[in-house]
């Protein structure tokens, strides 16, 4: 029995031993600290010589640069839409183009750095940069790793100072905050590392072999003091011409040569006006031809008046022909237009240059900022002003880039009309409202002393059928003041709206009317010297009548 008893008793007692070894090594597997390295291929989403963009320490989605030749580099359309803008492709010729405030920089395949590697390269169907281009034109900082299982490219934008601490001991950074996270790098005591983001326990930080990941914060002794990195980085300087004073602009319409002789006839009735743009510059072919109306006797009589002479470049007068995504894409029709407007301005002795380019494709839109910018190296070295006309802002017009007129540009005008044009629902051509959020909006990207705001000296006769169709006159606003009163319109006075609006039934016919008069013009000229613009553009001469000069005044 005693016998029985000691061998129950050892039983119970291996039992017991074996479950707290059991329970130990449970304990152990869930708590101690894993050994496992990261697949760095597999977590940066990079092998071979794709190298991982992390930009401002953060991984990038589906961007990666290449290391060629041991050199390591960004691919042009990234670099395009998250750091400088200013890289421009021509496809047509395989060249990079970068323009500066005086000088427009070319590089072909033949170019190289001082390291003698190319500045790009052409490979997998794309542009790639070396990384050393983009930061000689770009204050941005970047630090590229080509060792290692996985190669790394570090791209930061920002300057803020820097948080950084000293390891207490030899530790190890995770790919996520926790003891079972797999190991990214191993760092040592003494080391450094970058605090990006700090948590309960963990902390988020960047060491100095090029990883992101997370280590124990009780490792880590903070230290107190920042480091702010300091950038080299001149920014190029777009110096620009201002008239000196609120510009009062009005559009002269000139179809003909002959039409030039009404200048004088139609400028009697105004007041106050220093600028004079008529619409001189046709654009004809996609290979930069124009038609010119130029008239050295009208600039005289212009100069004459106190004012000055913008002449007007557009693409639908007589640009049936044209095709802006092709144009501006063609780096010798760029220079062939630039040459020859600044030739014939410089010859006429002509002020400025205003670009009226409208209805371009979206694909356009970049090859025409870039005429903008390389017209504007030619303009701001001959001492010619540059303004340029631009939609109200919108989604689908964005693409026209404000932002970067207003950098390299003098003037931005703001075509504050057409709100409902042509062809479209009836409705009132610029609404107080479309105006007012017209010249926010363009605030937003442009400084107030570059915007101009153009308003309209016309209205819209609506009509509408029985049937449903809607079709639209244009008239100025002294003839459709006539025809309000000719056809006994009643008149109402819309505040919302800032405008007069009037109906009338003709024969089954219903004619509708949001006027445009002094009282409308009035509020209009009140947002522009309210906003503290560089002054208002009027479209177009003739079509108003004097008095409405006594209220289109600046300041």
């Amino acid at each position: 029995m005693k016998r029985r008893m000691v061998t129950v008793t050892t039983i119970l007692a291996t039992v017991l031993l074996l479950a707290a070894l059991g329970g130990g090594a449970f304990l152990y597997m869930k708590y101690s600290p894993s050994k496992e390295l990261a697949n760095q291929s597999a977590w940066y989403d990079a092998s071979g010589d794709e190298m991982a963009v992390l930009l401002n320490s953060e991984q990038t989605d589906g961007i990666q640069g290449r290391l060629i030749d041991g050199q390591a580099y960004l691919p042009l359309i990234w670099v395009q839409e998250t750091l400088n803008e200013k890289f421009y492709w021509d496809e047509a010729n395989a060249q990079l183009i970068y323009t500066l405030p005086e000088e427009v920089v070319y590089a072909d395949a033949s170019s190289v750095g001082s390291n003698g590697k190319p500045l790009f390269v052409q490979q997998e169907d794309q542009v790639w940069l070396m990384t050393e281009l983009v930061t000689g034109y770009t204050d941005i900082r970047i630090r590229a790793y080509s060792e290692g299982e996985a190669k790394r490219i570090f791209v930061d934008t920002l300057w803020a100072p820097r948080q950084i601490a000293v390891l207490k001991k030899d530790g190890h950074v995770r790919i996520r905050g926790g003891v079972k996270s797999a190991i990214l790098t191993d760092v040592a005591e003494a080391d450094s590392v970058e605090v990006l983001e700090e948590l309960e326990k963990w902390s988020r930080v960047r060491t100095e072999d090029g990883h992101v990941g997370y280590i124990q914060s009780r490792v880590l002794i903070p230290d107190e003091t920042k480091v702010s990195p300091i950038s080299t980085f001149e920014e190029p300087v777009y110096t620009n011409i201002s008239l000196e004073e609120p510009i009062v602009m009005v559009w002269h319409q000139v179809t003909t040569k002959a039409a030039n002789g009404a200048l004088e006839e139609l400028m009697a009735n105004t007041k106050g006006v220093n600028v004079v743009a008529p619409t001189w510059f046709m654009l004809t072919e996609n290979d930069g031809s124009y038609h010119s109306l130029t008239d050295q006797s009208y600039v005289d009589k212009v100069h004459a008046m106190g004012a000055q002479v913008w002449a007007v470049v557009d693409n639908f007068n007589m640009g049936t022909n044209v095709q802006s995504e092709v144009l501006f894409a063609s780096t010798e029709a760029r220079k062939k237009l630039i040459a020859n407007l600044v030739a014939e301005v410089k010859q006429y002795g002509i002020d400025g240059i205003n670009l009226d380019i409208e209805g371009i494709k979206p694909e356009a839109g970049p090859h025409y900022v870039q005429f903008i910018r390389e017209l504007s190296v030619d303009c701001r070295k001959n001492g010619i002003i540059l303004s340029v006309d631009s939609y109200v802002p919108s989604a689908y017009t964005s693409f026209y880039n404000r932002a970067e007129q207003g950098r390299v540009a003098d003037y931005v005008v703001i075509m504050g009309y057409d709100e409902h044009y042509a062809g479209g629902e009836a409705g009132s051509v610029a609404s107080l409202g479309y105006e007012r959020k017209g010249i926010e909006d363009t605030l937003k990207e442009v400084p107030k002393e570059k915007v101009i705001s153009a308003i309209p000296f016309y209205t819209r006769v609506w009509k509408e059928e029985a049937d449903g169709k809607v079709t639209s006159s244009a008239m100025g606003i002294s003839r459709a003041a006539s025809w309000v009163e000719e056809n006994n319109v009643e008149l109402y006075w819309q505040e919302e709206l800032g405008q007069y609006y009037g109906e009338t039934q003709m024969d089954g016919i219903t004619y509708s009317v949001w006027l445009e008069d002094e009282r409308s013009i009035g509020l209009k000229m009140d947002l522009i010297r309210d906003k503290h613009l560089a002054g208002v553009a009027c479209w177009k001469l003739g079509f108003e009548p004097a008095s409405i000069w006594d209220i289109v005044k600046l300041p």
